[in-house]
């Protein structure tokens, strides 16, 4: 699987499962941590927990690991690693306070196709 596709999938996971606000960006022109970026929001941190947990599974399945995972005793974000993918999952404070939308605001936006409501927020 590219890392476009391993984005894409990503992306519609959190999608599926009601996280808000997904986007996608491609970072690789830009820095050397990965290829894309997801960001995400949770309603809770029971949902971030939540939201993190679908996503490990579901790609666990097609044998695909997360190098790392980051946060998950955190109340404000958790970090999954994909090498060439990094999916930020917070709550609607942790994005607002960590701000990695403004901090990548040079990355490029991929679309995806998704639910009206995830995207709105």
């Amino acid at each position: 699987m590219t890392s476009l596709e391993l984005a894409k999938k990503i992306a519609l996971i959190l999608d599926d499962k009601k996280g808000r606000e997904v986007k996608v960006v491609k970072i690789d022109g830009i820095s050397t941590l990965a290829d894309y970026f997801i960001f995400t929001t949770g309603t809770s941190n029971t949902h971030v927990r939540s939201l993190a947990d679908d996503v490990e599974m579901k790609l666990k399945e097609n044998g695909t690991m997360p190098a790392s995972v980051e946060g998950y005793r955190s109340n404000a974000w958790v970090l999954l690693d994909y090498t060439s993918v990094v999916a930020h999952i917070f709550t609607t404070e942790g994005r607002s306070f960590y701000d990695l939308d403004r901090l990548w605001a040079d990355a490029v936006p991929v679309e995806i196709e998704l639910t009206p409501e995830s995207s709105i927020g």
